[in-house]
């Protein structure tokens, strides 16, 4: 359940009825997790709240996107929520992995939530085994996109414009019985579950993942972020075909200790 900040003795709820939630699935090279990064980082987003669940492994540290001392001593749990009214965007941020068999119980609070907050839509950031990949899917472009019905109805026809490609079904049984596809996304935690609940429960929700492998994974979440924002435009698009588009997204500080700290130069 969401638990809004108590900031100036006031902790009353933050309306984000209309609002976009951005979020991520824990999943493979934690892609969706470093994009988000970026997207707070970049817009300077204000912490509102947080996410109690007991479906994440518990987790306390500093603040991951402090910009001077004053703010650096501040906590930060494994699920905190941000806001920036002025693009009506509502961002999640999850910091630890699942705890087992929680996925559901926690696709089911996230939902309400997203019910009873009048959220408009929910994008969720997502990545997947590239090795797991079928002949299909090695074709072209590592980025796939999902939108569930309601949301087709609605941004359908733009989405088309972007010629994004959509991620294909794959045989049920491959070799015995190629014509049952279904929707398969190995490494993608979550989010085939919340993607077909949401297909079910009626909700607006878009997935966007990028086939990845578990190593470096800065490039392949600036890739994500990109991608999001050829939709979503929350940040303006440099012009310049010699620009780095990369450059556009503020790396956060916590980024600096990703690999942990350097070697040693006694070694040498």
């Amino acid at each position: 359940m969401f638990i809004p900040c108590d900031r100036g003795g006031c902790s009353a709820a933050p309306d984000f009825k209309g609002f976009t939630l951005l979020m991520p699935a824990v999943s493979v090279g934690n892609v969706g997790q470093l994009a988000i990064d970026l997207v707070i980082s970049t817009l300077g987003m204000t912490k509102v709240g947080y996410f109690y669940t007991d479906c994440l492994v518990p987790m306390v540290g500093n603040n991951p996107y402090a910009t001077a001392e004053e703010n650096s001593v501040e906590l930060s749990i494994n699920a905190e929520v941000y806001s920036l009214p002025s693009k009506k965007l509502v961002v999640l941020q999850i910091r630890s992995p699942f705890i087992k068999n929680k996925y559901r119980p926690f696709c089911e609070t996230l939902l309400s939530w997203v019910k009873s907050s009048k959220c408009a839509r929910v994008v969720l950031l997502s990545s997947s085994h590239a090795y797991q990949r079928d002949d299909e899917q090695l074709l072209g472009t590592p980025l796939r996109y999902l939108l569930t019905p309601d949301l087709e109805k609605a941004v359908g026809a733009h989405v088309k414009e972007l010629n994004w490609k959509e991620m294909e079904k794959v045989a049920a049984y491959p070799g015995i019985n190629d014509t049952d596809k279904v929707l398969h996304i190995p490494g993608g935690g979550i989010t085939k579950l919340l993607f077909t609940e949401s297909c079910s429960e009626g909700i607006q929700m878009a997935v966007l993942l990028k086939f990845c492998s578990e190593g470096d994974n800065i490039p392949d979440a600036f890739v994500l972020v990109n991608y999001l924002n050829e939709w979503l435009q929350l940040i303006k698009s440099e012009s310049n075909n010699s620009t780095d588009p990369s450059s556009q997204w503020k790396i956060p500080s916590s980024w600096r200790l990703l690999f942990g700290n350097g070697l040693p130069p006694a070694l040498f």
